[in-house]
Parts: structure tokens; C-alpha cells; sequence
């Protein structure tokens, strides 16, 4: 939609995203593929969505920002990637002049560890720089769906509210359009030229701040390439001669090669998602991704044969015992398996990309000699893979609708600086706090303190962002090898037909494929079978999945489709 539309996200799991802004990433995809559901809707009705021309006349102008150029360019869907050293002393200024009026701006947002104290250093240096006090209200990350829905529900809602993809379910989204502003008249248009840095966000991000017919969120975006990664113990591969896979077969007699239950050696995770992606399965991480027209019907991926297929070949892995016996268990008995990863338990890990750089960094510190690397997503059969865009935005911050023009136009100056690009001295106050303080440079690369590390995580980062970046200058082998993945598998990505739009279904559809992801694991380890899924995919279509299909058809009928 817009020259820089294809911007990726480095993004990671809801609770790793933000525990870590010392990672220098600037957008998030939120994690994992969740099974939630979207919020938008058409004309202030509380289901449908917005795009073409309706879409055109409330976005925002896109322009481009010049301030600082990236070291590798976004291609194919890809992040922009930075692999020099900042320079510190000789960084850009991307907001000349205060744009807030020093008024209070209070924000409820999600918060992962233990919040700081209101007035610490981080947040008054932020405040002078944006010249907004912001005050926060963090809650925990963990519930933070439970504590959204009571705020919503009640009558003291503050001023801005931080809203992710993964928590738009039941009551939210009808309470984003009843309860939030609408930003277009500050932003539709050339309007947002007021505000650079928002106007450097790709355009695919703004269409999903679309929501009842109206701009009203500020976007965190995300690319559409897909962000998962089959990453790799590199340094055991190239020591015991192993070969990278290029088929489904290829993958299973690798895993029965590398496993050795008696030496505590098995091949591999779980490897469901990675699988979805090397069988052409649609995307999985939000409802709407799930459909896709094909000769004229809309196919839900449920119905695919992929999608059995997929699940059926994971299953062997599993059957196979070359599957680390820790992910038998079900979800949150797992523990974390990074330590199992470091002592070479097992040798490949279905993960986020932004994991890619964070186990090479978390277990460099440990043995020099370990190297993680990501395999790319091979087709089942040997060819090259089909592949699914996700969503150019997963997480928003919106202004309430009881705000004053100047309580707005101060939360915009907030988004406009924490949207700075990266090599800039907005981009660095934001992630890194102020230097001496809350980071030192070690070797030209800024280093965070433990005061650093305490008080600048989870806070501004959560109100806007700019386009995704991957930024790793004491790893920059790791910042190209990841922004080249994503560049080479973009190149195998295609958008499904409801891709880029914020929708929200009817609320008697909210539950229907609720226990899917549960079923698919089960049957993966073996709990229930394939012909089970068959009877749960009969039962979907007659409970309400064919009319979910004719309510969907309508809406593309209607409203086209945003993926150009």
C-alpha cells in the first residue's frame, strides 16, 4: 500500500517482547501464533470491517522518513536491519521541538516483571523530552485481559489504553469503538504531517487501527512474514556432519539420525507451527487469517488437507521419540526449554525470530563456541514452501473518547516520539534511558545497568512504535543473517484474502474453533486421533462454520480485499 508497507516485525512472545527493550527491536508480531480474535468493525456497527474506499478517506498519509537510513533495506516483507555500532554522541534528532503543552496524560498498559516507581529517572527524562507527564498504570501482563475488561466495563477509563491483538476477545472489541476516540480528525490525511514519526508507519499498519469505521488506534507494526524459525545448534551440526533438511522426509531421518535417548540427545521440540508453514498451511493467528479465497469459495484452513497433513506428519515426529520428552507434556508443564537447547538435549527449536539473537547471545556468555542459527522454511515435498502473511499490527494504544482536544494532542506528542526510528535521540531515550544512568557503552554498544534493566522495560515502548527494525550492533552477523531469512522467505509469502483488516466476527461465532489448538495437540502426542479432527471439522461447519463462511463472503463481497 505504501513504499515501506512491507516492514517486518522482530517481534516475541507477549511476556519475552517487553520484559527485553534492550533487545533494539522495534515492533512486535506478539508471539507465537495465538488463536484470538480481532476487533473492527463498519460504520460504528459492532462487526464487520473497513477497507478500500472507505479505508482511504480516514488513513493517514504516508511519508517516508529520511532521517536515518538503514544498513540493510526492507525487502520482501523484511524489518530494516542496522548492523553498525550507534553513535552516541552523533545521533539524529527526529522531533526538533516539543510538541506536548505539559499537561497529564495517564496510560494503562501491560507490564511484565515488576513495574518502578512513578517519578524515577527514566520516566521524568521521557516526560522532559515529549514535555507530557505521563503517568503510568501498569498492570500484570499475565491477567491483564481480566483487568481490561473490568476498566472497560467501568466509567474510569484513563486517558490512553494499550490494547493487544492476543486480548481483543469477547467484550473488547465493541468496547474499543464505544469507548475510544476517534483520532481521525487529528490524523486522516495530510493532518499526520503534524506528526512525523506516525507518518513514517507503514499504511497496512494504520488500515488495522481501523476499528468501527473509525482511525482510533495507534499502531506497533508488525511485517507480514511469517516470525517463525526452526533455529538450530549450528556448532553441534557442523561438528557431527549434520545436513540441513529440504523435505518432510528429509526432516524425519535427520531427527532419527541425531537422537539418542540413552546419551540425553533428542532431535528436536515441538514442531507444529514450523509444520504448518512447510505443509502451505493458512496462517493461524488470528481468526479472519484463517480463510482464504479459492476458486471463488471461501476455504477455511481448517479444511485444507495441509492442515491434516501437517498435523499428521508432527504426530510421527512425536510417535518417532525423536521429540525431547519435556514437550509430551501438555502447555505450562513444559518449563522452559532454553537450558535443555543450551546443553544440546535437543539440537533444533521451533521459536520466534527474536529468540534467533537472544539464545546466541544467552548462551555466547556461557561457551564462546555455540552458534544458533535458523533453518529456512523448506516445502514438504522438497519445492519451495507456500507461506502466509501475518498481520501488519498486533498492538495498539488508544485515547479515550471523554479526552479533551489537548489531552489528545499531548498523548499524540507521546506517540510521536516513542514512534522515532532507531539512531535517533528519541529512539535511544525510549529503549535505553538516559546515559550513565541506565546504560553505558561498552565497545561502542550501549550496555544497559541493572537501574537500566529495572525501570526502562514495558512502559513507552507499548504507545507507538516505527516501522520494524532488527538492531543488534554487537551481533551484526545475527542482524543480517535474521533480516535475510525474512527477505528470502518473503519471497514465499502470500496475503489471504483478509489480510490487513481489522474485523470482528458476530459475537455467536466467538467460541466456535475455541478447542482447535487444544485438539491439534493432543492429537500430535498422541492423546486423540486424525479421525477425531475429522468429526471436529464436520461438527464446526454444522454448528456454524458454513454460515461463519457466508458471513465472511458477504463482508469480502462488499468490502474487497486490502492485500494488494
Amino acid at each position: 500500500m505504501t513504499p515501506n508497507a512491507t516492514s517486518a516485525s522482530s517481534g516475541s512472545s507477549r511476556r519475552s517482547f517487553l520484559a527485553s527493550t534492550a533487545v533494539a527491536t522495534a515492533a512486535v508480531a506478539g508471539g507465537m501464533p495465538l488463536l484470538a480474535a480481532c476487533g473492527g468493525s463498519e460504520g460504528g456497527s459492532r462487526e464487520g470491517t473497513t477497507s478500500g474506499k472507505n479505508a482511504k478517506k480516514i488513513l493517514p498519509a504516508y511519508v517516508a522518513s529520511n532521517v536515518v537510513q538503514p544498513d540493510i533495506p526492507s525487502k520482501n516483507g523484511s524489518a530494516m536491519g542496522f548492523t553498525s555500532k550507534l553513535d552516541v554522541a552523533g545521533l539524529k534528532t527526529s522531533v526538533p521541538k516539543k510538541l506536548g503543552k505539559g499537561g497529564k496524560v495517564t496510560v494503562m498498559s501491560p507490564f511484565w516483571g515488576s513495574p518502578p516507581k512513578q517519578g524515577n529517572p527514566y520516566y521524568t527524562s521521557m516526560n522532559d523530552l515529549i514535555g507530557v507527564d505521563v503517568e503510568w498504570r501498569n498492570q500484570d501482563g499475565n491477567t491483564y485481559d481480566q483487568k481490561l475488561g473490568a476498566v472497560l466495563a467501568s466509567s474510569d477509563v484513563p486517558d490512553m489504553v494499550v490494547v493487544p491483538g492476543w486480548n481483543m476477545m469477547g467484550k473488547i472489541p465493541s468496547a474499543i469503538i464505544s469507548k475510544f476516540a476517534d483520532l481521525g480528525p487529528y490524523l486522516s490525511g495530510d493532518k499526520i504531517k503534524e506528526y512525523p514519526n506516525l507518518a513514517a508507519i507503514p499504511s497496512d499498519a494504520w488500515q488495522r487501527s481501523i476499528f468501527g469505521g473509525k482511525l482510533r488506534g495507534l499502531p506497533m507494526p508488525a511485517g507480514y512474514v511469517g516470525n517463525i524459525v526452526p533455529l538450530y545448534r549450528q556448532d553441534i551440526f557442523e561438528k557431527e556432519g549434520y545436513e540441513i533438511p529440504r523435505s518432510a522426509d528429509d526432516f524425519m531421518a535427520l531427527c532419527k539420525d541425531i537422537t539418542n535417548a540413552r546419551a540425553k540427545r533428542w532431535a528436536c521440540g515441538d514442531m507444529k507451527w514450523t509444520a504448518f508453514s512447510n505443509f502451505g498451511v493458512l496462517g493461524g493467528g488470528e481468526k479472519p487469517l484463517w480463510w482464504n479465497l479459492v476458486d471463488g469459495k471461501l476455504i477455511n484452513r481448517i479444511e485444507t488437507p495441509q492442515y491434516l497433513e501437517a498435523i499428521e506428519w508432527t504426530r510421527k515426529l512425536f510417535a518417532a521419540k525423536v521429540v525431547h520428552p519435556n514437550f509430551e507434556l501438555g502447555k505450562g508443564q513444559i518449563g522452559d526449554p532454553a537450558p535443555m537447547f543450551a546443553a544440546g538435549e535437543f539440537l533444533i527449536w521451533n521459536n520466534d525470530i527474536s529468540n534467533w539473537y537472544g539464545q546466541q547471545a544467552s548462551l555466547a556468555t556461557q561457551n564462546p563456541d555455540v552458534k544458533v542459527w535458523g533453518m529456512d522454511i523448506w516445502g514438504h515435498d522438497g519445492g519451495n514452501p507456500t507461506l502466509y502473511a501475518t498481520m501488519p499490527a498486533n498492538i495498539f494504544a488508544f485515547i479515550n473518547k471523554k479526552a479533551s482536544e489537548s489531552v489528545i494532542r499531548d498523548a499524540l506528542a507521546v506517540a510521536n516520539v516513542t514512534a522515532a526510528p532507531y539512531g535517533t535521540k528519541e529512539w535511544m531515550m525510549t529503549n535505553y534511558g538516559v546515559e550513565g544512568t541506565h546504560y553505558t557503552l561498552k565497545d561502542g554498544v550501549p550496555v544497559k545497568t541493572d537501574k537500566g534493566n529495572n525501570e526502562v522495560i514495558n512502559a513507552y515502548v507499548m504507545v507507538a512504535s516505527p516501522a520494524a527494525t532488527i538492531a543488534h550492533p554487537d551481533l551484526p552477523d545475527y542482524t543480517r543473517a535474521m533480516v535475510e531469512w525474512q527477505q528470502r522467505m518473503g519471497a514465499f509469502t502470500k496475503k489471504s484474502s483478509f489480510w490487513g483488516l481489522q474485523i470482528t466476527e458476530p459475537s455467536r461465532y466467538t467460541n466456535l474453533a475455541t478447542d482447535f489448538e487444544q485438539l491439534e495437540d493432543d492429537i500430535i502426542r498422541g492423546h486423540k486421533k486424525i479421525s477425531d479432527m475429522q468429526q471436529a471439522i464436520s461438527d464446526w461447519k454444522s454448528k456454524g462454520g458454513d454460515k461463519l463462511r457466508d458471513w465472511y463472503k458477504k463482508l469480502l463481497d462488499e468490502n474487497g480485499s486490502a492485500a494488494g
